[in-house]
This record gives structure tokens, C-alpha cells and sequence, in this order.
């Protein structure tokens, strides 16, 4: 059974959990909230929920075991990325998101540091006693301070707001923490307004200014155009292989390709949506590919059962994804030209709206849901909704009556 106390004008609860009496700050002077709370620690006892009490946990304890969970559950490459997110917010709470090299050579540093030390290390993070003492206003002000000292997007501050709002989700639903309230304050950050998509393609002079200026580049300029004509993700292209690309014509039509599960050399690899899906090879794919002859793949890990990569690297082996970009925008750059993997795949989709192809078969095509094609590419094909606006049986009597212009003026004068 819990009961008040009161000491120094602030109300405590007093209650036995496991046997031991506790007593807990409820942190108002206010007898009314005091008798709130306290029902509610005694509805949770009833319950039989365990201590109703929040919890003092160290922001790098809960920090480490949402970092070892994501670890688990995505990607390498995923959840590299949020232990970036995570590592911005709360620093380096812990050894799971400190960075491992303290100097770092010139090559890999994104931005140049300035004299005078690098001013992302000097900003804001987010700071408390223990985890359940951070605010929806320390998430606010974390976010905030961020877009005004480095001009984060939109996108970018929610993307933040996102990040933070999982580890507060996972870590109470897996009982790590209980916060006051059973709340989790990163709910109520205010959520940046995203801008419009702002889309870049290709028109189909540049499509072709493109493939020409990369004819002495006879695998990459196959690659592009795959890219082009078959709306692939950048990883979609190079983890093609050979029994992927059916070039047989036994379907009809020119050839597909298939994008779908697999694991190679102990990896396992898989569309961004999780889901398998095949893509036609249109006319004008099928005239570069029938030029193409994959080369050899030198892989000695490799199964009886893998025949090799569709587009392996020059070195004969899987190409990745960095790599590859940074090899074409060298080549690009020779060539004075800026495209770039996610303009080609841009072009894919903004090509085939334009010409009257529906968004849902364009989303199925592409691999992405059709919101997300109708926010890219509803625009291009404005001709679409022209006949969507008449009204159904909409008789000549509802129409605005012709009037001819020699009587008007007749009118006018004589008025």
C-alpha cells in the first residue's frame, strides 16, 4: 500500500517494492497531482507490472544495447548509419559508437577541419543524469541548435528526430527503462516541414550525350545504361550475376532481369524492399547488351553454383557500391558531365510517366511504393488528370450560354 509524504513543502510516495519500503520524489507541491501519481503507481502494482517507478539508467548503457541490437537486425551498411545518428545526439556515451581511428587520414574525412578544431565535435548533444531524465525540450533544443549552426534540411532534422524516437520505443519495450509517465518524449519534437522533391533527369538528348561520351568505356557505358533503361538501384546493378540477366527471349519481349535474394561468398544480399521483382529489358537496353560480353570472374570463395558477376569490377570481383560511383563520377568528370547513379534511376521513372505509363506500374517496375513515385513524378504528366475533371452527366443546359460578340457591343451601346 503507497502513501504520501511530505517533506520540505515537495510530496514523496512511500511504498514497499520486493519486500523493502522505497520512497520516491513525485516532484510537485501540489496535493492534487500528488494523489494523481499515486494512483497510478498503485494501479500499476495491481497490475502486476513490477516497480511503477522510472528507472536511473546511463544514456550509454541503453545506447550500447540499441547499437548491438540494430547490428543484429540491418545491414552493415544500415547500421553504420545510425550509430552516426546516434554518435551526433549523445556523443561517444559509449565504446559501441566511438570512432575506432582518432586520426584519420585526409582521403576519408568528408569535410576539411578548419583551423582552430572542427566545430561538429564542439556542438550541441544531448545531456541528462541518466536516460530517463532527457526532455522532449533537450531533443528540441539537440535538433534545433544543429540546424542553425549547420543548416541541416528538413529532412536531415527528421531524420534525428526518428533515430532518437526508436531508441526511446525499443529500449521501454524491451523493459531497459521506464520512463515517467510511460511517455516517450521524442514524440512531441516538432517535426520540420520537408521540402518538395526537387527531381533530376535526364532528357533524351542527354540520355544520348551520355552513353556517346562513354564509348571508349564499353562496360561502364553498359552499366549506365542499365541504370537508365531499367530503373535498377545502384546495388541492384552490381549484384547482378549471370543467371539473373535472361537474355533468352523465351518470355517474349526482349529479355528480364531478375532481382532477387541471394547469398554469395557468405553474404547475403536482398532488395532494398525486401521483396523480388522482375524488370522487361526494353528495346533499347537489349541494343547494349547484345554488344556485352561479362568478363571472367576471379572469386576463389565462390560455390560450384555461381557462374559469376554480371558487372564485376576490373579486378574480377565484386564491385562496390562506393567504388563504382566514385570510378564514374572520375569519368563523368573527364567528360564534363555531373549525372549520377540516383539521376539515371530518376530518368528511369520520369521518362515512362511522361509517356503516359501508370505511377502503379511505374512503382512496381522501380521497386518503390506508389506514394513515393506519385510524390517523384505526378508532376511530368500533368495530360493524365485532364479528362478526370468533368463532371458525370453533365448536361448542355449546365453550360454557360454563347454569346455573340455583335451583340454585345449592341448591348453595350445602347446602354
Amino acid at each position: 500500500m503507497a502513501s504520501l509524504k511530505k517533506r520540505n513543502g515537495i510530496y514523496y510516495a512511500q511504498l514497499y517494492i520486493g519486500g523493502r519500503q522505497v520512497r520516491r520524489t513525485l516532484k510537485t507541491d501540489s496535493l492534487q497531482i500528488a494523489k494523481a501519481k499515486l494512483r497510478e503507481i498503485e494501479n500499476t502494482q495491481a497490475q502486476g507490472n513490477g516497480n511503477p517507478l522510472p528507472t536511473r539508467t546511463p544514456i550509454g548503457k541503453v545506447v550500447e544495447q540499441y547499437v548491438e541490437h540494430i547490428r543484429t537486425v540491418k545491414t552493415a551498411k544500415s547500421a553504420q548509419t545510425d550509430v552516426y545518428y546516434l554518435r551526433e545526439a549523445f556523443g561517444e556515451c559509449c565504446e559501441a559508437v566511438r570512432i575506432t581511428s582518432r586520426n584519420p587520414s585526409a582521403k576519408t574525412r568528408k569535410r576539411p577541419v578548419k583551423e582552430g578544431g572542427d566545430r561538429r565535435r564542439r556542438a550541441r548533444i544531448i545531456e541528462a543524469n541518466h536516460f530517463e531524465a532527457i526532455t522532449t525540450a533537450d531533443i528540441q533544443q539537440f535538433i534545433d541548435s544543429h540546424v542553425r549552426s549547420r543548416g541541416l534540411a528538413p529532412k536531415t532534422a527528421n531524420r534525428y528526430r526518428e533515430i532518437v524516437c526508436r531508441l526511446f520505443n525499443w529500449s521501454m519495450d524491451q523493459g531497459i527503462i521506464r520512463m515517467p509517465g510511460n511517455i516517450n518524449p521524442a514524440t512531441k519534437v516538432e517535426r520540420h516541414r520537408e521540402h518538395a522533391p526537387q527531381i533530376r533527369y535526364l532528357s533524351l538528348t542527354q540520355i544520348d550525350e551520355q552513353l556517346d561520351a562513354l564509348r571508349f568505356k564499353p562496360q561502364m557505358q553498359k552499366m549506365v545504361a542499365t541504370l537508365i533503361y531499367a530503373g535498377l538501384r545502384r546495388e541492384e546493378l552490381l549484384w547482378l550475376t549471370l543467371d539473373d540477366v535472361d537474355l533468352s527471349r523465351r518470355h517474349g519481349g526482349h529479355g528480364l532481369i531478375r532481382l532477387r535474394a541471394k547469398t554469395i561468398d557468405g553474404r547475403f544480399w536482398e532488395p532494398k524492399t525486401k521483396v523480388n521483382r522482375v524488370v522487361p529489358i526494353s528495346r533499347a537496353l537489349r541494343s547494349f547488351l547484345d554488344r556485352y560480353s561479362p568478363p571472367a570472374t576471379h572469386s576463389p570463395k565462390t560455390s560450384d553454383s555461381f557462374r559469376g558477376w554480371f558487372f564485376p569490377s576490373p579486378m574480377g570481383c565484386w564491385w562496390d557500391g562506393d567504388g563504382f560511383s566514385r570510378d564514374l563520377r572520375r569519368v563523368n568528370k573527364d567528360l564534363s558531365l555531373q549525372w549520377g547513379c540516383l539521376d539515371y534511376r530518376h530518368t528511369f521513372g520520369s521518362q515512362l510517366a511522361q509517356n503516359g505509363v501508370s505511377l502503379f506500374k511505374v512503382s512496381s517496375l522501380m521497386g518503390n511504393s506508389p506514394e513515393i513515385c506519385r510524390r517523384h513524378y505526378a508532376s511530368l504528366a500533368p495530360e493524365t488528370m485532364l479528362s478526370e475533371i468533368e463532371f458525370p452527366g453533365l448536361s448542355p443546359k449546365n453550360l454557360h450560354p454563347q454569346t455573340e460578340m455583335s451583340n454585345a457591343i449592341a448591348i453595350r451601346r445602347s446602354s
